[in-house]
């Protein structure tokens, strides 16, 4: 049993962590160097304009160029500390990423994937990349700017934090009321993006059918709706980011008021009135930078969260013990399947075997949950009650990967990625086997049709390729399936692009797989395809209302069984 991974989207590399600690201990150093240029103002004010010496001034100047220079070097050291742990956070989580939403979409329908991509993986980075973070970095030091300005004079420093605190309320409404605002612009802009490439996606349909304008009016409606949700929320911010900076400048002036009054009773020193306007500055500067870049810090905040829930419920699993090369015997026992407790079962009490060197047919009308329990068989669905075992183990104990390679998949809705031929036949493969391709196609009786094509197997084709007919991507796809010597074949509709040769070829594949002692499970409601299948079983509302032999299923469940029959022996020709 798997157990739930204790490394979250919260958890940093060993090696990052050192880099920010390290970011930060520079940080000291940094905050530390700031103060030369009120105390170099404070001695030439003080001493340098009163003694008139050179000599003094010159000195000084140069040892400010130095600490300014050794400044710049830290201040340097530490933005590319930070950019590298947003890099190295996003070369670690992305792969995790990628693989929890493919699981989360492939087992769950996408259930906790829905609002989370690989944008909020570099929506992390940016946040690691951003000033906002070094100022946070900066933050901590404030008070020690504070406190040297109270050196100067109490009144100064009462004044300043006075400053201070009405900035800090400022950034605390800010987050406050403008949250909500940007995450919901956020989501509507998510869900525009989503809604184009779908229909994008979908293009030749939507064309063909005259849906394009339709279509475009939903989505801008959406897109409209993202857009006064984003100008509503940074107009907000703005008015905070306005606020903070006429504040910021009117506190600039309010102190060197307040300095000159206190120079005029002779209580503090002109040169204490400039450096005191200078620390003042120097300690609002994180509030004040870090306002304007606050929905880069709400971004950062919304995708982290999004991200450690998908990340937490998909479990790191520990990959399994590999067992040894199984039988390709099918043993389905008392599966059911209800997704929820109000809805009704969608699959009850399924329960066959198939032998190796056998063939099923499952048959039944649209909706029965044939193509369900394709996907219980291949693991992509945990049913609720009952097991399905290949070889003597449950699909669970060999792992996704490994099923991957046992069983081969021949889905209803074929998709190709942007690739060649051959890739998209290997799996996509970094490093396909040609001769496992071609052997593949050659099983599949497409070979000759892939070498009619302009590059043949080094073609590109993608999602949305016109190359290849329906049937002709039937075909390719189930070449697919074959790479890699699969014990057992899941075939989801598989001739319902195929004519009269690719239904022959498509026979022709399952026979040799039954040749092979090797098992097939066809999903399908056309009678040529079970030409080769040994039984049926026919689905009904989810349930078994019959299963057996193939004739004797057709003679006793089906009226017209005689044309069924002659249909089947039309297909069967080989």
């Amino acid at each position: 049993m798997s157990k739930p991974s204790s490394k979250t989207v919260l958890d940093l590399p060993g090696r990052g962590r050192r880099l920010l600690r390290l970011a930060f201990f520079f940080s000291l150093f940094t905050n530390l160097l700031l103060l030369t240029g009120p105390l170099f103002m404070l001695q030439v004010y003080d001493r340098v304009l009163g003694s008139r010496s050179e000599e003094t001034l010159v000195a000084l100047f140069a040892l400010v160029v130095l600490l300014f220079t050794l400044y710049a070097v830290l201040e340097f050291s530490r933005g590319r500390l930070v950019a590298r742990v947003g890099a190295r956070l996003q070369s670690e989580l992305g792969p995790r990423v990628f693989d929890a939403i493919l699981e989360d979409r492939a087992t769950r329908g996408g259930r906790l994937s829905r609002q989370v991509s690989l944008a909020d993986v570099e929506a992390i980075r940016t946040f690691f990349s951003s000033p906002v973070l070094l100022a946070l970095f900066d933050l901590p030091w404030t008070p020690l700017f504070l406190a040297a300005i109270f050196v100067f004079h109490p009144m100064l420093g009462w004044l300043a934090i006075a400053g201070g605190s009405v900035l800090v309320v400022t950034a605390v409404l800010n987050q406050m009321l403008t949250t909500r605002k940007i995450a919901r612009a956020q989501s509507l802009a998510f869900g525009a993006s989503g809604f184009a490439k779908r229909v994008h996606d979908a293009s030749p349909f939507a064309w063909a059918q005259g849906m394009g304008g339709a279509l475009r009016q939903r989505w801008e409606r959406i897109e409209d709706e993202g857009l006064a949700g984003a100008v509503a929320a940074h107009d907000w911010t703005g008015s905070f980011s306005a606020f903070t900076r006429g504040f910021r400048l009117l506190l600039q002036s309010a102190i060197l008021a307040l300095g000159a009054w206190l120079v005029l009773r002779h209580e503090m020193t002109a040169g204490a009135m400039i450096a005191g306007s200078i620390l003042l500055g120097r300690a609002l500067a994180p509030i004040e930078q870090g306002l304007p870049q606050w929905p880069v810090v709400q971004r950062a905040w919304t995708s982290w969260q999004n991200l450690k829930r998908l990340l937490d419920t998909c479990e790191d699993r520990p990959a399994p013990l590999r067992l040894p090369e199984p039988a390709a015997a099918i043993n389905v026992r008392d599966i059911s399947l209800v997704l929820s407790a109000q809805d009704k079962p969608i699959l009850r009490g399924i329960t066959f075997y198939l032998p190796p060197g056998e063939a099923l047919g499952i048959i039944g009308k649209s909706g029965s949950g044939k193509t369900t329990l394709a996907r219980v068989v291949l693991g992509l669905v945990t049913p609720s009650a009952g097991e399905v075992r290949l070889g003597g183990a449950t699909v669970e104990q060999y792992g996704p990967a490994r099923i991957g390679a046992l069983i081969g998949y021949l889905p209803q809705e074929i998709q190709f990625f942007d690739g060649t031929v051959a890739e998209n036949i290997a799996r996509m493969s970094l490093t396909p086997d040609p001769r496992q391709v071609v052997a593949a196609a050659q099983r599949a009786r497409v070979h000759d049709v892939i070498l009619e094509l302009p590059k043949g197997y080094d073609t590109l084709i993608g999602p949305s390729d016109t190359q290849l007919s329906g049937g002709q991507k039937q075909r390719v796809a189930l070449a697919r399936a074959l790479y890699g010597n699969p014990i057992v074949l899941v075939l989801d509709e598989p001739n319902s692009a195929l004519d009269a040769d690719g239904s022959e070829a498509l026979n022709r594949a399952v026979a040799e797989m039954k040749a092979a002692q090797k098992s097939v499970i066809v999903m399908t409601h056309r009678p040529s395809a079970i030409s080769q299948c040994d039984q049926l079983l026919v689905l009904e509302k989810g349930r078994v209302a019959g299963y057996g032999p193939r004739d004797e299923i057709i003679r006793s469940m089906m009226h017209n069984a005689q044309n069924v029959h002659q249909a089947i022996r039309k297909g069967g020709r080989t």
